[in-house]
């Protein structure tokens, strides 16, 4: 080759060189270049509960200013915490009760609705992973020490200072009154009819632990009535068996306490109950999780934070509306 030809080799190779490093591939970009976060973006997962959707002002929609379900433990936060197992995994286990309509109801074809189950499905939604139902029975849930049989309840979980022993609580999620009735054949019209009388409760809940008289309601809740004198009870596993019992022609109780809502399915299905008096107490609902359980303060802010924005953005009014006939429980007004 030529002197003349090796000079011109060298200028075109010094020409390629330099095209190609003025293409700023390898080079992130300082002042706003587009090409690099557009990649990231369109790469990332549409179901990630770290990406805000577009229009979204992420500071105002959490207190913290961060995005609505960050997936901050997973960058950075505790991989020992509950919430980054369950991110992991992909699902989060929900304790609720199988046969509490309208809250929640295990139908013949193996799913489940009800006013609990929307809030359950929506947390898992926001957290950006699938819900898995569990049905252990109610006084299993609020004993705690679940032994990590599954992760959280949603599952119309009273407040109550014995409770906080041993569960943590969100914020309520919504708000029922404690109604009294009295079966038809009792012909008992008033509260206090049923001084001396047996009622039906469900086991291990606020409503046996008013007959008790060991209720102590938590979070500012008014006190609740006295106990009609010298009334006793007796207990089924879940609240609604009592209605059940009543339709199968059981006489052995003269009244049943449960939330307001449930008593007006049951009466609207027919069961042989009238409603007397007013509510005998106010409770505030709330999604709990286990003390004894793993540690689970990162999931326990962000359901916290879940809870605020689905009362923010009118999620759990407008699911309220839809299962208690119009009604709006998420608040106390």
């Amino acid at each position: 080759m030529s002197h003349r030809g090796s000079l011109a080799l060298l200028l075109g190779t010094l020409l390629v060189a330099g095209a190609c490093g003025g293409s700023g591939a390898t080079t992130p970009p300082t002042g706003g270049g587009s090409a690099a976060p557009t990649d990231v973006a369109s790469e990332a997962p549409t179901d990630d509960p770290s990406v805000a959707p577009s229009g979204t002002d992420t500071a105002s929609a959490s207190p913290s200013g961060t995005a609505p379900g960050s997936a901050e433990p997973s960058m950075g936060g505790d991989p020992d915490d509950l919430l980054a197992a369950i991110q992991d995994a992909g699902v989060i286990r929900v304790a609720t009760d199988p046969a509490y309509p309208p809250q929640s109801e295990l139908l013949p074809d193996g799913t489940f609705e009800g006013f609990d189950i929307a809030v359950a499905e929506e947390i898992a939604d926001r957290l950006g992973v699938e819900v898995q139902f569990e049905t252990p029975d109610f006084s299993e849930v609020v004993a705690g020490g679940w032994a990590g049989r599954f992760d959280v309840s949603v599952g119309s979980v009273t407040v109550t200072e014995d409770r906080m022993e041993v569960l943590d609580f969100t914020e309520p999620y919504y708000y029922t009154p404690a109604q009294m009735t009295a079966t038809v054949e009792s012909g008992i019209t008033t509260l206090e009819g049923l001084a001396g009388q047996v009622i039906c409760v469900g086991e291990t809940t606020t409503y046996q632990f008013w007959l008790e008289g060991t209720l102590v309601l938590a979070g500012g809740a008014p006190d609740p009535a006295p106990v009609p004198e010298g009334a006793t009870f007796t207990t089924l596993s879940t609240d609604t068996e009592c209605a059940d019992a009543a339709a199968s022609g059981r006489t052995e109780f003269q009244g049943w306490l449960s939330s307001s809502t449930t008593i007006a399915t049951a009466i609207e299905a027919g069961d042989p109950f009238v409603e007397v008096g007013d509510p005998v107490f106010f409770e505030a609902l709330a999604v709990a999780t286990d003390k004894e359980g793993p540690a689970h303060a990162e999931l326990q802010a962000e359901l916290d934070r879940i809870i605020r924005e689905m009362h923010e953005d009118g999620t759990l009014s407008s699911l309220s509306e839809e299962w208690f006939d119009g009604l709006d429980l998420t608040v106390t007004e």
